[in-house]
C-alpha cells in the first residue's frame, strides 16, 4: 500500500456579490426579506471583524460554470480557501442561485429565476422562529436563530454541525446521541469537485454502550488510521508532538451519555488555522508573511500508522523509515516469510488452571482495537487482573491509575480495559503516544519460569501480581 503523504490545497476565487439591488460594506445577515444573489458577482456576507465570507463560488482548478455557496476565509487574499460548502453535491450550471429565508424559517438556496426556481438546498429546523435570522458569525459558525429569543446563542440551525473537510476552532466534531447526530469531516471528491470523497475522520462508537470511542480515518469503508481511545489529555495512538499541540490547543473532549465529541480552541487568537482532511489530517496554519498555508503535524505520520502494516497480534515499530513487523510476547509468525500476515499463539491458553496463565507487561504500546472490549470504571487492579483470568477468550487487559505519571497531576480516572480475541493494531515505537500499560496474557508453559509473586504500589493500596521473569522483577522495583 503505498503511504499517502501529499496533502492538496485547495484554491478558491473569491469573488464578490450583491444583496437584493444594494451593495453594502459589511453585512454579517440575512432576514427573511433580504435575498443574497449570486448576480453578476457583486456582494458577499461578511462576518462582523471581517474574519469570514459566504457567498458563491467556483473552484478554480475547475473549466465548468458550476457554483456553490461557501464560507471562506475573508482576511486572506491571493490564497483563498473555502471551510463549508453548501450545496456540495448539487452545483449550480449558472449564476442564477439565491438565497433567502423561506416562511417556515429556514434558510434555502435556489437556482433559476422566478416561477422557474428550483429547490437545491435548505436548512432543516424543525422549530419556526418568531422572527428568524441568518447570520455569519467570526468563528466561522453561518447559524439559524430567532431573533427575538433574548439567548444569542441559541441555534436552530448551525452549519458547525454539518461539517465538509475542514474543522474550525471552536466546532465540535462527534455525536449528539439525543438527536442521532454525528458530525464528522469527508474531504472533497477532487480539488474541482466539493461532493463527498473517499476519506472521513471522526469518532466512531462500540456497541451498544459506548465505553471506547475512537478517532479513525476511513477510505470508504475501510480503516486508514486508529487515533485510538481517549487517554486523558489525547488519544492514545496520536504521537507525542500531536499530544502536545493538544494539550496547548484548548483540547476538549466530552463523554457522557447524552454526547461524546471533541473540540479545541486556537490559544493565540491572532493565529489562523485549522484542521484539514484531504489525503491526511493535517492542523494547518497561516503563514501570513510568507503567503502560504504550513503543515504543523498530519496524520497518519508514517507506515506504521497505517491501519494494518502488521497483521494481528504483532506490533509494529519503524527502522531506518521502513515498518517492521514484530509478534507480541507469547506469540510466533503464522508465515516466516511474511510478518504482515500476523502472529498465533505459541500455545493456547489454559482455562483449566489459570493460575498457570501469567501476563507480560508492556508500557510503551499503542493499545489495540477496542473493538472487542469491555471496560470498568470501577475496578481495582487485582480485579482487572482476576477479570482477564476468568474469561477464556480474555488475550489482554490494560489498566490505567487515578493519575497519569507523565503529566503531574492529570486526573484521568481509573479504568480496566479488557481485550478478547485477537490484538489488531499496535505499534512500539520509541516515545510514541500516550503510555498504558498492556498486560498480555501468556500461558504458563510457553514461558519455562517459575511464577514469581510481586507487589506494585498503586495509590494508597499494594497489588499482588504473579510475574514470569526476574525483567519484570527488575522494571518494578518495589516488587517484594
Amino acid at each position: 500500500m503505498e503511504f499517502p503523504y501529499f496533502l492538496v490545497t485547495l484554491l478558491v476565487v473569491l469573488s464578490l456579490f450583491s444583496l437584493s439591488t444594494t451593495t453594502f460594506a459589511v453585512v454579517d445577515t440575512i432576514r427573511p426579506s433580504e435575498i443574497l444573489r449570486d448576480n453578476n458577482n457583486t456582494a458577499i456576507l461578511v462576518s462582523k471583524q471581517g474574519t469570514f465570507a459566504l457567498g458563491f463560488f467556483t473552484p478554480t482548478a475547475t473549466s465548468s460554470k458550476n457554483r456553490y455557496l461557501g464560507i471562506w476565509y475573508n482576511k486572506i487574499t491571493g490564497n483563498q480557501t473555502v471551510v463549508w460548502v453548501a450545496n456540495r453535491c448539487e452545483p449550480i450550471k449558472d449564476s442564477s442561485s439565491s438565497l433567502t429565508i423561506n416562511n417556515k424559517g429556514n434558510l434555502v438556496l435556489f437556482s433559476g429565476h422566478s416561477n422557474n426556481r428550483v429547490l437545491v438546498w435548505s436548512t432543516n429546523s424543525s422549530k419556526q422562529a418568531r422572527e428568524p435570522l441568518v447570520q455569519l458569525l467570526d468563528d466561522g459558525n453561518l447559524v439559524l436563530r430567532d431573533d427575538k429569543d433574548s439567548n444569542t446563542t441559541k441555534y436552530l440551525w448551525e452549519s458547525f454541525d454539518y461539517p465538509t473537510d475542514t474543522m474550525l476552532p471552536g466546532m465540535i466534531l462527534g455525536w449528539d446521541l439525543k438527536k442521532g447526530l454525528n458530525r464528522r469531516l469527508s474531504s472533497w471528491k477532487s480539488s474541482d469537485d466539493p461532493c463527498h470523497g473517499d476519506l472521513t475522520y471522526g469518532i466512531e462508537l462500540d456497541e451498544p454502550d459506548h465505553i471506547a470511542p475512537q478517532l479513525l480515518i476511513r477510505n470508504g469503508s475501510s480503516i486508514l488510521y486508529r487515533e485510538g481511545p481517549w487517554r486523558g489529555v489525547s488519544f492514545g495512538g496520536t504521537s507525542n508532538y500531536v499530544s502536545v499541540f493538544w494539550k496547548n490547543s484548548g483540547y476538549e473532549f466530552v463523554h457522557n451519555k447524552d454526547e461524546i465529541y471533541f473540540t479545541y480552541n486556537a490559544q493565540n487568537k491572532s493565529l489562523i488555522s485549522r484542521i484539514f482532511l484531504s489525503q491526511t489530517i493535517s492542523y494547518m496554519r497561516w503563514v501570513e508573511e510568507e503567503q502560504v498555508w504550513e503543515s504543523y503535524y498530519r496524520i497518519p505520520g508514517d507506515k506504521c500508522d497505517i491501519y494494518g502494516t502488521c497483521g494481528a497480534n504483532s506490533k509494529c515499530t519503524i527502522m531506518d523509515d521502513k515498518p517492521i513487523c514484530q509478534c507480541l510476547q507469547g506469540f510466533e509468525p503464522k508465515n516466516q516469510n511474511n510478518l504482515s500476515q500476523g502472529c498465533m499463539r505459541n500455545n493456547f491458553v489454559s482455562c483449566n488452571d489459570k493460575e498457570k496463565d501469567v501476563f507480560y507487561l508492556t508500557t510503551e504500546l499503542k493499545v489495540p482495537e477496542t473493538k472487542y472490549t469491555w471496560v470498568s470504571k470501577s475496578m481495582k487492579l487485582d480485579e482487572c487482573n482476576a477479570k482477564c483470568l476468568s474469561n477464556c477468550s480474555c488475550s489482554a487487559y490494560g489498566y490505567n491509575s487515578n493519575l497519569d505519571g507523565s503529566i503531574s497531576d492529570l486526573a484521568i480516572g481509573t479504568e480496566c480495559v479488557l481485550w478478547f480475541g485477537d490484538l489488531f493494531d499496535t505499534r512500539n515505537p520509541k516515545g510514541y503516544g500516550r503510555k498504558q500499560n498492556v498486560y498480555l496474557r501468556i500461558p504458563f508453559s510457553t514461558t519455562g519460569l517459575l511464577i514469581v509473586p510481586c507487589v506494585i504500589a498503586q495509590g494508597n493500596t499494594n497489588v499482588r501480581f504473579n510475574y514470569n521473569d526476574d525483567q519484570h522483577l527488575r522494571l518494578n522495583e518495589q516488587c517484594i
